[in-house]
Order: structure tokens, then C-alpha cells, then sequence
């Protein structure tokens, strides 16, 4: 039997066309409503997909990646925070995972692990995190903490602005590490409840996780006892040397944009080399996997019928005064075609899934559950329901034990 994708889908305000507000069938006036997003969350787990994802920054959306605010009005500005989104759907769903972005940069990881293990309480064990850097001069003056220098093309590869991605990247990677230490802080058992003694933990089994690195010292321990799962899912999205190693020292899925079957194959032994760099299949800690499961991003346009989506996005276009580019590969076509590039591209770079982003919601949500799942369960390549309880579980991956657990 062949083996089964993985698939995730990637929630962004109407969608990842900047005019997919006004196409028809959107719901513009909704998006920052509950049910709007609940409804979102519904149709993703009528497909059975693994996980969603749901974007978030700490500045406005901009036309540019590397720009700051624009003054647009024609496109989608503000949004939701993505935690408390996910902690929204929670108790809506019942088995989707969900894997909210939260900013690494400018957040204290103390306060992202007490909201991200309270998801995981508020999922009955569905939680993950995408961890993302923030880089923009902007976003630093919100905090007004640290100043950062305008990025453009030209000055990216000076050796400056080098060393201050690779430093954004190192204070990410000991974020992740420092929330993870803090899930850890509580043992499995170490709360009691015991009315007759009195007893509601037991002390013994929290511990301080002293924590000791250039940008954080954290002592511990968590507020929260730990997360259903014991360690959330880390989940980080990589398009070059720096970011796949920051995926390879603290995540157990890395999404990566390429452009074609041959480019995904050439990254997928980029990110192989990045954790060879850093030690991660000989030297793996308990609550990382030996490897990075590898997961291909796609921007999905979908339709019927020959042409229809290509068209559509064409109208999308010329209302948006541009054509759509983005960071990966944008693919228009019906769900027969799509399931034969899904297909192509795990069998030529060895990909465990795929995150697909839709072009405009709810359209192209509705069309991945309602035609592209039904075509890859025909190939036998999708399963047909949700069989386990958590998110850990429907990966493959072990609940790993706390760190400091002190053998009976």
C-alpha cells in the first residue's frame, strides 16, 4: 500500500491572494468574527487534514516581504492573534491539529509556553507552534527594546546584516529551547489532587530549569503543569542555510517552499546537511525526532474544470493591479492535477507532506476537502478518518518523557 501524505492547510486572513476579500463567495466582513474562523477550522477537519496553521505577525500586512507599512486599502490590513485564534477553536473542534504562529523576537518565551501548553489543555492534546523571527525596524518600535536596520535586496548579503539574521535566528532557536525546558518543568504526575491529605502537587516534581544563554535567563518553572502531549509539536518554515538550521536544532517539522520536484529535492538534502551540522542524528535529544519531517509549502488555486483556476486567479490579479508572486510555488489547476504533483513531488525528494495555502477562502479550503482529499483517498494515498487522539500521535511521533523526571 502506498504510503499516506500528510497534509496541512495554511489559514491567512480571506486567503493568500492579497484581492481574495473580493472574490465572490468571500467573507470579508467576518474576519475578525469567532464563527468566521471556527467555520474555517470546521470545513479543514471535514477533510480530515492533519493540522492547520493559522499566520501572525507583530506588524501590519505589507505588499512588499521586506518592506514596512505601505499605505495601501485595497488589500486585507490587521488580524487576529493567532494563539488565542487557536485557543478559540480549541473546544470547536475535535480533532485538527492546531499550529498557531507566535514571534520568537519580541516575546518572552515564558509567556509563550504557558499559552501554548494551555492550548494544548484547551485541544485535549492538538497543539503545536510555528515559532517566526521578526526582523522588521517597525516591529521593533512597537517594544521599543531594540532597533534594527531596514533590510532591502541590496544590503542582504552584506556581512552586517549576515550576522544579525544569524544572531535573530540563535536567540530563536534558545526561545524554542527555553519553552521546551519549560514544558518539561512539570512532571507527568506532579500534580496530586489527594482531597483526604491535602496534597494538590507534589513539589518535588517541579523543577527549575535554569536557564543561562546570551538572550535569556530563565530559572523556571513553568506556571502550567505540563502540556497533554508533553511537548507540543514545533513546527518552523525555511527557505534558506540560516532558517534550516534554525529548524534542524529545535523543530520536528520544517515547511520549505520550493518551485518544482527537483528543487524539493534539493532542499530536502539542504535541510539533511543542516542537521548533520549540527549533530542531530547522532546526538538527538528525547523530544526532537532523529529527523526533520519535511513538509513542501503551496499556494493552491482550484477548480473543476481545465483553465477555470487559472482564470479566476487571473481576475484576482488584475483586481489586485499585479500579478501574485509569493515565497513557493503557486499551482492552478483541478484536484486530479494537483494530486499528481503532490504524488510527484513526495516520490522525487522523499517529502512526508504538504502545507498548502489556499488562494482565497473559503474556495479553495472547501476544494481541498471536498475534491483534492477525495482524489488522493482513490489513490489510496489519504486516509479515510482520524484515528488517533493527538497530534504527536497522527505524526508518528512518541510522547517523550520530561527531561528531568528522576528515575523511580
Amino acid at each position: 500500500m502506498p504510503e499516506e501524505l500528510h497534509l496541512a492547510v495554511a489559514l491567512d486572513g480571506a486567503g493568500w491572494h492579497p484581492a481574495a476579500w473580493r472574490e465572490a463567495g468571500a467573507r470579508p466582513a467576518e474576519l475578525l468574527d469567532a464563527g468566521y474562523w471556527t467555520d474555517l477550522a470546521l470545513a479543514a477537519e471535514a477533510g480530515a487534514l492533519d493540522f492547520l496553521t493559522i499566520e501572525d505577525s507583530l506588524g501590519l500586512q505589507s505588499a512588499g516581504r521586506l518592506a514596512g507599512p505601505d499605505s495601501r486599502t485595497d488589500q486585507v490590513r490587521g488580524r487576529l492573534d493567532a494563539v488565542l485564534v487557536a485557543s478559540l477553536i480549541a473546544p470547536r473542534t475535535r480533532h485538527i491539529g492546531l499550529v498557531p504562529t507566535a514571534i520568537t523576537t519580541h516575546t518572552e518565551p515564558f509567556h509563550l509556553s504557558t499559552a501554548l501548553a494551555t492550548l494544548d489543555y484547551a485541544s485535549a492534546g492538538r497543539a503545536g507552534w510555528r515559532p517566526r523571527v521578526s526582523i522588521s525596524p517597525d516591529e521593533a518600535r512597537h517594544f521599543g527594546r531594540r532597533e534594527f536596520p531596514a533590510l532591502t535586496v541590496d544590503n542582504l548579503s552584506d556581512p552586517a546584516t549576515a550576522a544579525l539574521m544569524a544572531g535573530i535566528f540563535d536567540e530563536a532557536a534558545d526561545a524554542v529551547e527555553v519553552v521546551r525546558r519549560l514544558w518539561d518543568s512539570w512532571e507527568d504526575d506532579a500534580v496530586i489532587r489527594d482531597v483526604p491529605t491535602g496534597r494538590f502537587v507534589d513539589r518535588d516534581k517541579l523543577h527549575y530549569i535554569d536557564f543561562e544563554g546570551q538572550w535569556f535567563s530563565v530559572r523556571g518553572p513553568s506556571i502550567t503543569p505540563r502540556p497533554p502531549q508533553g511537548q507540543p509539536i514545533v513546527a518552523s518554515l525555511a527557505h534558506g542555510p540560516v532558517p534550516y538550521l534554525l529548524a534542524a536544532r529545535a523543530a520536528d517539522i520544517v515547511f520549505v517552499t520550493p518551485f518544482s520536484a527537483e528543487s524539493a529535492a534539493r532542499i530536502t538534502e539542504r535541510v539533511r546537511e543542516a542537521e548533520a551540522a549540527v549533530g542531530r542524528p547522532a546526538t538527538t535529544p528525547d523530544h526532537l525526532t532523529r529527523e526533520l519531517a519535511v513538509y513542501a509549502d503551496l499556494v493552491v488555486f482550484l477548480g473543476d474544470e481545465a483553465g477555470a483556476a487559472a482564470a479566476r486567479k487571473r481576475r484576482l490579479d488584475e483586481l489586485d493591479g499585479a500579478e501574485f508572486t509569493t515565497d513557493c510555488a503557486i499551482f492552478t489547476g483541478t484536484a486530479g492535477e494537483l494530486a499528481d504533483l503532490l504524488l510527484g513531488w513526495r516520490d522525487a525528494a522523499g517529502l512526508a507532506g504538504f502545507r498548502l495555502r489556499p488562494g482565497a477562502l473559503p474556495h479553495d479550503l472547501t476544494a481541498i476537502t471536498g475534491s483534492l482529499v477525495p482524489e488522493l483517498r482513490r489513490r489510496r494515498a489519504f486516509r479515510d478518518g482520524y484515528r488517533e487522539s493527538t497530534l504527536r500521535q497522527r505524526l508518528g511521533l512518541p510522547r517523550p518523557a520530561s527531561r528531568y523526571e528522576v528515575p523511580a
